[in-house]
């Protein structure tokens, strides 16, 4: 039977409150937390599970959480309001033990998602949501970017960061490179000195890796040249940009592997 936790000073509460919201905790701790039935059952599919917390109507509502792998607490509801920090939640929180890919882990051939500071949180779940739709074998973040494991990413990407592989990393332009070296075509996304995305067709037989920027600032121009193309999306001129998300939605598309063609 699972432990009662009635306190909202239990130190196993505290535990997941700082690394829900301490980025530096979770990299320390190598865990990190989870709100939300749906989200916990899908990050357990590529993720493990170490915790997880629940309310008793919410094991009445959702009984399959009652099956994954962590250990168990039953948590009353003003401990879930102090997981949630709101007055209402679902009332399942898990703690997963963070993924640790690294670039020598990325397979020769694959296709890649590389990310350089985009700021919000909700644009990076929303883009390794995109990579993993179309195909993708992994995301490069820079450490720069939002956390893709923090709260508002982590719901963004609805699961997807604990079904594809995702590497953190220092310095961009040097994991292009490592991309390079491996034989992967790199494609900078970038809105000036830029050819038409047409310019760059598939089929990418050597795998390719495609690089966004900062919502604000777009990518470092360093950065652009280690790639091997720039492109760019044609759009009306009565518009300026596409935001980092919607631009992303259409480039995973556009270098989608060949299999999802149709």
């Amino acid at each position: 039977m699972a432990e009662l936790i009635s306190s909202r000073e239990n130190q196993k509460i505290k535990y997941a409150c700082k690394l829900q919201q301490s980025p530096a905790f979770r990299e320390k701790e190598k865990l990190f937390f989870a709100e939300g039935p749906k989200l916990c059952l899908e990050l357990a599919k590529g993720c493990i599970n170490k915790v997880i917390y629940y309310t008793e109507r919410a094991a009445e509502q959702y009984p399959e959480v009652l099956n994954l792998s962590g250990q168990q607490f039953l948590v009353t509801e003003p401990v879930a309001e102090k997981l949630a920090g709101v007055p209402s939640s679902q009332g399942v929180f898990g703690l997963f033990e963070m993924p640790n890919a690294s670039l020598e882990d990325l397979k020769v051939k694959g296709h890649y998602l590389c990310l350089e500071a985009v700021q919000d949180p909700g644009n990076v779940g929303t883009l390794i949501r995109s990579a993993a739709a179309f195909g993708f074998d992994g995301v490069v973040c820079s450490t720069k970017c939002a956390s893709p494991f923090g709260t508002k990413a982590l719901r963004a990407s609805m699961g997807a960061a604990g079904r594809i592989p995702i590497v953190l990393v220092a310095d961009m332009p040097q994991a292009i490179q490592a991309l390079k070296q491996k034989g992967i075509f790199t494609a900078a996304a970038a809105l000036y000195q830029s050819k038409p995305l047409s310019e760059a067709k598939a089929p990418f037989k050597n795998g390719v890796a495609l690089v966004i920027g900062n919502e604000g600032q777009g990518l470092k121009e360093e950065t652009i040249r280690a790639c091997d193309i720039a492109v760019r999306i044609p759009i009306s001129k009565q518009v300026e940009s596409l935001n980092a998300a919607a631009a992303g939605a259409v480039l995973t598309w556009h270098f989608r592997k060949e299999g999802m063609q149709e």
